[in-house]
């Protein structure tokens, strides 16, 4: 299952894709060294805020499953 902190994260790798288009000849080594490289410059803050707000919503989500109960 996907969750919004794969989406939030995934979100912004086309924009940073486009700054390293490889010009390998094998797409899938060229793909893999991009990602990890996308993966190591997006920022820690970036990340931080992503899984806050993930979080949040997760455990409101969880109140108010209990609340209802």
């Amino acid at each position: 299952m996907d969750m919004p902190l794969d989406y939030h994260v995934w979100g912004a790798m086309p924009e940073h894709y486009r700054i390293h288009m490889p010009k390998l000849t094998n797409i899938m080594l060229s793909l893999m060294t991009v990602l990890s490289t996308i993966w190591n410059e997006l920022l820690h803050e970036f990340i931080n805020k992503a899984t806050v707000s993930f979080l949040c919503n997760r455990f409101r989500s969880l109140i108010a499953a209990s609340v209802g109960q």
